[in-house]
């Protein structure tokens, strides 16, 4: 169990990405490259590609060969998943990634790669990562299912926030008194209002709070958030 990992979110649309190994594991893993617009993804398995593989592989971004990973499919990757299934085989691959300094991530023993991949909680743009160390994915994907529910309510509030805060910062006032409103704003029940359809009641806070310049902005910052 690990308790010093380091949390980010990576940005992956230009970047190459591997996968060894398409049972249900790897295809979990190929599905959430795919799903974050990663660039290319190589895949590699000995084994025929299942239904569930054969309709992944079909995207423009996957490049597919029927094969074991080597040296070469490695190299210039930005991440790489060890998924193959057999042991002896994650683990070479692991090796050559921690060779070439490129990250990699063996999902039957975690401590012979460099990450975790964290159960990931979604709701509009709201993304929230949980991870239990490698102590139990069975209890992160379910306290995922939970933390779903809480972030449903709040999507309509990260909208809001997301709209005001390029139109306050092309003001260019004064970073400390942006910082203010913003921190008013987000610490406001602007919140509770949106999740009770109060719309009048965020209007009115609005206009108290924002500047007079983004005033006749504010139909466009509530609408559709009702």
């Amino acid at each position: 169990m690990k308790s010093d990992l380091y949390p980010l979110f990576l940005d992956l649309h230009d970047a190459r990405c591997l996968v060894a190994g398409l049972g249900d594991v790897g295809c979990r893993k190929l599905r959430s490259l795919l799903e974050a617009g990663t660039g290319t993804v190589l895949t590699r398995d000995i084994a025929e590609p299942s239904a569930e593989a054969a309709a992944l592989l079909a995207s423009p971004h996957v490049r597919h060969a029927r094969r074991a990973c080597t040296e070469e499919d490695v190299l210039g990757c930005r991440l790489v998943f060890a998924a193959t299934g057999d042991r002896a085989e994650n683990a070479r691959i692991a090796a050559l990634c921690r060779t070439h300094g490129i990250l990699c991530n063996c999902v039957d023993a975690p401590e012979a790669g460099d990450f975790l991949v964290p159960a990931l909680a979604r709701q509009g743009e709201l993304m929230l990562a949980l991870s239990t160390g490698g102590a139990s994915p069975a209890l992160a994907r379910r306290w995922r299912r939970e933390l779903e529910d809480w972030l449903a309510p709040r999507v309509r509030m990260a909208r809001l926030m997301g709209r005001i805060r390029p139109c306050v910062l092309a003001l260019s006032s004064d970073s400390r008194q942006n910082g203010k409103l913003f921190r008013a704003l987000a610490e406001s029940p602007l919140q509770h209002w949106l999740q009770d359809g109060d719309m009048e009641a965020c209007r009115d806070f609005l206009a108290q709070s924002l500047p007079p310049e983004l005033h006749a902005r504010i139909p466009e910052f509530l609408h559709d958030l009702a």
